[in-house]
């Protein structure tokens, strides 16, 4: 049981954290996160891409005094013997007692307490007039029967490690193989040996996001199913090549392709088609969630810069939409992207285009006339796909 003073403590240290000096890149989703009494404020994103850090970026961008922000981390370990609503209770119980007006809770890694969703449905039911901002590390932190819970009552926004123009402010501008190379995860950005950092941030997403996810007895396995989509990025990728490689069922490696996606640590390409029927008949492409990480585990071998690039593309791409696909007909559409404007067909070249390219267009334009034109992604224009619409 922990008591009050105890948990006094504990938000005192988490209070003396956010009051640092906050030396950091802003983060461009800082901007456009909804602070409300009536929503809860989700944020979702891999292990240690700055989650915690925005939540300090949100209480400069919305100007709220430190004496009304309320922050605690679930993931500290004087917490992991009460991570449940109990514990939510206490904290809320102790923390407007000594403050009489709202409050902005912010919740960070969430995902470790139990019936949290139910908790803050319950805030939101009677109307406490707080504000409750959280964070989690799975993309399936709304899922699962406590997902109804909060059906219409939150917002939810992604957060990826730093994107190009992000990488720019920390270094010199206009680096592109630089920010490739490295990555976007920020503690890396100045660390001494960066690839031993990532290599832990590998480790510690597969032990503490996945295995305990899916029970396995052993990070090993999973480590080699998600090494081997790391190396084999950006071409389609078969449940039984794997399973044959790794010496496990298809069936298991589907749940544990899953769970690295549900942890943000790859994301899957499928097929383009209109017809559902076609687009199960194709194997999926898969990306690595950051271009450092994926060369910090990969053999030497794997390590080519136009694979990166199009990893780098998929990722610009998958900040502003998560309805990429691609398409393989005799040459082939590296992504189609369906937005607002319709479908459209994108190429990637670390170097000119070249003619497969065009041909491979070509061959889609004959199957979808109505796509729209479509887009060539060289380093030249890597940057201006931020603010591309799509």
């Amino acid at each position: 049981m922990l008591d009050d003073a105890d948990l006094q403590l504990i938000l005192a240290d988490w209070k003396a954290w956010s009051k640092r000096p906050l030396e950091s890149v802003p983060r461009a989703v800082a901007g456009h996160c909804l602070l409300s009494p009536n929503l809860v404020t989700v944020i979702q994103g891999v292990r240690r891409c700055g989650k915690s850090t925005l939540l300090r970026q949100l209480m400069q961008t919305n100007q709220i005094p430190e004496e009304q922000a309320v922050f605690i981390n679930f993931e500290d370990p004087r917490l992991i013997d009460r991570l449940d609503a109990g514990l939510l209770d206490q904290l809320y119980r102790l923390s407007t007692k000594s403050h009489h007006g709202s409050l902005t809770f912010f919740l960070d890694e969430i995902q470790n307490v139990s019936h949290w969703q139910k908790w803050l449905n319950t805030q939101l039911e009677i109307k406490s007039g707080h504000r409750f901002v959280v964070t989690g590390s799975n993309s399936q932190l709304l899922g699962g029967e406590l997902a109804s819970a909060l059906t219409g009552r939150h917002l939810r926004y992604e957060l990826f490690p730093s994107d190009f123009e992000e990488f720019c402010q920390w270094v010199k501008p206009g680096q592109l193989e630089a920010y490739i190379r490295s990555g976007g995860f920020p503690a890396v950005l100045d660390f001494p040996q960066p690839e031993k950092l990532l290599q832990q941030y590998f480790m510690d997403i597969v032990e503490k996001d996945i295995r305990e996810r899916v029970s396995a007895k052993s990070s090993r396995p999973l480590q080699a199913v998600a090494k081997m989509v790391f190396e084999s990025v950006g071409a389609e990728l078969s449940l039984r090549r794997i399973a044959g490689a790794v010496q496990l069922s298809p069936e298991t490696v589907s749940h544990y392709l899953q769970a690295c996606e549900n942890a943000y640590l790859i994301f899957s390409c499928p097929y383009f088609a209109y017809s559902e029927a076609k687009r199960v008949r194709h194997n999926r492409k898969y990306y690595a969630v950051d271009t450092g990480l994926r060369r910090a585990i990969i053999t030497r071998a794997g390590q080519d810069l136009g694979k990166d690039f199009e990893n780098a593309v998929y990722l610009a791409l998958r900040r502003k939409t998560s309805d990429i696909s691609y398409w393989k007909g005799k040459g082939e559409v590296d992504f189609v992207v369906t937005g607002t404007r319709g479908v459209t067909p994108i190429q990637v070249s670390y170097g000119p285009p070249l003619a497969r390219h065009e041909q491979a267009l070509q061959e889609f334009y004959g199957q979808f006339p109505h796509a729209n034109e479509a887009i060539v992604v060289t380093p030249d224009s890597f940057s201006e796909l931020a603010t591309m619409e799509i």
